[in-house]
């Protein structure tokens, strides 16, 4: 068995047979997958210590999700490692295969069907009541157009992309229109399970925050489509109970053209590759809503598989 320094004061530490780091993901913490003695498979998630107030508060909204019933990494156990240096939260291991992996190799009614228990999870995590202490002071509108100003002054830039900068600007108010909710903050096939039962699990929580709950759904343009167009429109139907109302599209467009712009200046950290793939989502959210002039993507059919 591999052993792992910051893990060894860990008070379970003692009752794994099996530990193996994890490399996959864009957050900072340090994962790692662990089979106990008693054959239970669980995942352990270690950050800095500074975190510990920003940890622990993660740890809670994971409580509060999980007692919702779905299926997900559930919580386990939470604290400090490593002579106090490292906060650690050990949560259940969700079974079944990465559901970006497996949803193209499935039927198009296959993809549909498990978009919308996707969107029924959304819906059950956007129904968590949220304390007036978590309420944001600011909504993002400030900070989405810092983010517009940082992409326009960078190097990098879309070719025509004059029209979609001023859509954004002329609409950015209709953002946060909707009473803010608890999100998962990154909900999108890359966090979610296909479990052998054929269910969704849901992993992946440390982007968690309180806002729009339309804002949840702007990534099935960048990380979605490419995958499965009948999966997104699954996830959107189920959520709104196949009734989808107007000023959802009005919002989720200003989210998409923000976000496929502003995503490529984020993506230059991570090197040519991840700018490139950037770029490209950028071209097809152009296509899609037809540089702006629609706020109903191409994509979304209304006919039913």
């Amino acid at each position: 068995m591999e052993t792992y320094e910051m893990l060894f004061d860990i008070p379970e530490y003692g009752n794994w047979d099996y530990i193996r780091r994890i490399n996959k993901g864009w957050s900072a913490d340090i994962k790692f997958f662990a089979k106990t003695k008693s054959g239970e498979r669980i995942l352990i998630r270690v950050s800095d210590a500074l975190h510990f107030d920003k940890k622990s508060k993660e740890y809670q909204m994971i409580q509060k999700y999980a007692a919702l019933g779905f299926e997900m990494s559930k919580p386990i156990a939470f604290g400090t490692c490593m002579n106090g240096t490292k906060v650690y939260m050990i949560l259940s291991w969700v079974d079944g295969e990465d559901l970006e992996v497996v949803l193209p190799n499935l039927t198009e009614k296959e993809q549909y069907e498990l978009g919308k228990k996707a969107g029924m999870i959304l819906k059950a995590i956007h129904s968590i009541s949220v304390m007036e202490t978590d309420i944001p002071a600011k909504d993002k509108k400030e900070k989405k157009l810092k983010q517009l100003a940082s992409y326009e002054e960078s190097g990098i830039r879309i070719a025509e992309d004059e029209s979609t900068i001023q859509y954004i600007k002329n609409n950015i108010d209709k953002i946060w229109r909707k009473p803010v909710v608890y999100q998962h903050g990154d909900f999108h096939p890359g966090n979610l399970i296909l479990t052998p039962t054929h269910e969704i699990g849901v992993i992946d929580f440390n982007r968690w925050e309180v806002g729009d709950p339309y804002e949840e759904f702007y990534k099935l343009e960048s990380f979605g489509t490419k995958l499965s167009v009948p999966y997104c429109i699954g996830q959107i139907d189920a959520y709104f109970n196949d009734n989808v109302p107007k000023n959802f599209w009005e919002t989720l467009s200003v989210y998409v053209a923000h976000a496929s712009l502003h995503s490529i200046k984020w993506a230059e950290k991570f090197g040519q590759n991840e700018i490139d793939f950037m770029v490209d989502c950028c071209k097809d959210a152009f296509e899609h809503y037809d540089n702006f002039n629609n706020v109903v993507p191409a994509w979304y059919d209304t006919n039913k598989w």
